[in-house]
């Protein structure tokens, strides 16, 4: 399906740039972004092996098990279908961690992990699991302890006062997007059905 929207918009562009005359505009846009793809692609890569050691690192001395048992009493609540102990929990916990402190790209390591380490509990493949759903609605509105730093230095200065909406913004987010999937997941219409086993039963369509 994405394969699809993304044609389209491309489909889109070039069609109206031609009509507009500005075809070249739409040419000069595609070549700057490809590079700044690979720009983006190439800065991330440093991020992505630091946290993705430090993350190995955690797992393999045990604190991701400290850290995910602490929170335990949150994190079964929200995620009730993760067993506590699993690996997804302490990636979880982890990614939120980073969100909060503001780091920006270093938690879309974790946030991948996390995810892969859901698809490997998810006996529907190719659909979200509800644990998957309310991770990625927590992680899309993060509450944020500490600005991130390329918003600071955009900003050049931020008082208190900016800390504080941005916390109480976050907040409110985060609970409204928490209370949305949990709404949403019991209703007959979004309600997640597992795959059938292969003993037995029919597959989810």
């Amino acid at each position: 399906m994405l394969n699809y929207i993304w044609f389209g918009m491309m489909a889109i562009a070039v069609i109206v740039g031609m009509f507009t005359g500005r075809i070249e505009a739409v040419t000069q846009a595609a070549i700057d972004m490809a590079r700044l793809s690979v720009e983006i692609a190439i800065g991330l890569i440093g991020i992505m092996a630091l946290w993705l050691g430090i993350m190995k690192i955690a797992e393999e001395s045990g604190l991701i098990r400290i850290i995910a048992r602490a929170l335990r009493p949150i994190t079964v609540r929200l995620f009730p279908d993760v067993p506590p102990d699993h690996p997804a929990m302490g990636s979880i916990v982890l990614n939120m961690s980073a969100n909060m402190l503001g780091l920006g790209n270093a938690a879309t390591p974790l946030g991948l992990k996390a995810m892969e380490e859901l698809q490997a509990l998810n006996p529907n493949k190719d659909t979200a699991s509800n644990a998957m759903v309310m991770f990625l609605a927590i992680n899309t509105s993060s509450v944020q302890l500490i600005l991130p730093a390329t918003v600071v230095a955009l900003m050049g200065a931020v008082s208190s006062e900016i800390f504080i909406t941005t916390i109480l913004a976050t907040l409110c987010s985060t609970i409204a997007a928490i209370i949305a999937v949990k709404f949403l997941e019991k209703r007959k219409r979004f309600a997640y059905a597992p795959a059938a086993d292969s003993t037995g039963g029919r597959e989810h369509d």
